[in-house]
């Protein structure tokens, strides 16, 4: 019984650890998320004609181009 009482204390300990990290992320969108949301997509060439840069995507890598 008390084997059994540990093992569920340390996977107890180990869920809400990983909750916390999960925790830490949640309502952050990415980059490519929020140009999609926008309208607009992302290109790694420059954006095409009549199309503006309205911010990044890949972590900055990328541009997001909106019409």
């Amino acid at each position: 019984m008390r084997v059994l009482r540990l093992l569920l204390l340390a996977l107890g300990l180990l869920l809400s650890q990983l909750g916390a990290c999960h925790l830490t992320i949640l309502g952050q969108r990415t980059d490519n998320y929020i140009c999609a949301r926008k309208g607009g997509t992302c290109n790694l060439s420059p954006c095409p004609l009549y199309n503006r840069i309205e911010g990044t995507c890949y972590k900055g890598k990328a541009k997001c181009c909106i019409r």
